[in-house]
């Protein structure tokens, strides 16, 4: 959920009816996403989706990454802009969801370049030697700090890097975090600022992104 849509929905409704139309097929998605999922907010939001598909098409990157795809909303936004040879690997460990993006993978024009995998993050990290130009993360947010070791590696100059949820409902702002995802999250962001090789920004937007650029 996102601040403004929490504590001043007029300004959020004015923000959604001011961004670029949502493609019918993510119409479709998020809808069924709401009607079939337990925790429909966990998908990535219209004005959020605006933004991953603006960047996709600025970029048109040929290798991306998406860790935590959920139902898939982020990913087809994502591969909205790869180039006409480029792939995108979206990584997720819910199998009993997977019936969900698979549908809207194989609806896409996008289809033939979406690789959906059923495994953990961290041991594909390990495993591959792929560079990649584009980064999304939106998964389980005890192993961020994590998930920013192992992907420096396989980022190179001009990559981007996303991190969603970092400002995780304004927890972010506790001193002495009950969470363990609230300090891991806290951790992250302090790693983040403190990488001279990259540079970065948190926006402000929904539940804050940190966006990251490789030097």
């Amino acid at each position: 959920m996102s601040f403004f849509e929490e504590k001043n929905p007029e300004m959020d409704r004015y923000l959604e009816t001011h961004a670029s139309a949502e493609p019918e097929i993510l119409k479709k998605l998020r809808r069924e996403t709401y009607q079939k999922t337990t925790q429909p907010h966990m998908i990535s939001g219209y004005q959020q989706g605006r933004l991953l598909t603006i960047i996709s098409q600025i970029m048109q990157p040929e290798n991306v990454l998406e860790i935590g795809t959920f139902t898939g909303y982020a990913t087809l936004c994502l591969a909205s802009g790869i180039s006409e040879n480029g792939r995108i690997t979206t990584l997720d460990i819910n199998e009993d969801l997977a019936y969900l993006p698979k549908k809207y993978f194989a609806e896409s024009e996008h289809s033939s370049q979406i690789d959906f995998r059923l495994q953990d993050a961290k041991e594909f990290l390990k495993e591959t030697d792929q560079f990649f130009d584009l980064i999304f993360i939106d998964a389980d947010k005890e192993n961020y700090a994590e998930y920013f070791r192992l992907i420096k590696p396989r980022t190179k100059s001009g990559s981007v890097v996303m991190f969603d949820n970092v400002l995780w409902y304004g927890k972010v702002l506790e001193e002495n975090p009950k969470q363990k995802s609230t300090y891991v999250i806290k951790e992250l962001n302090d790693l983040i600022a403190k990488d001279n090789d990259f540079e970065n920004l948190i926006l402000p937007l929904r539940d804050g992104v940190n966006f990251l650029r490789r030097k």
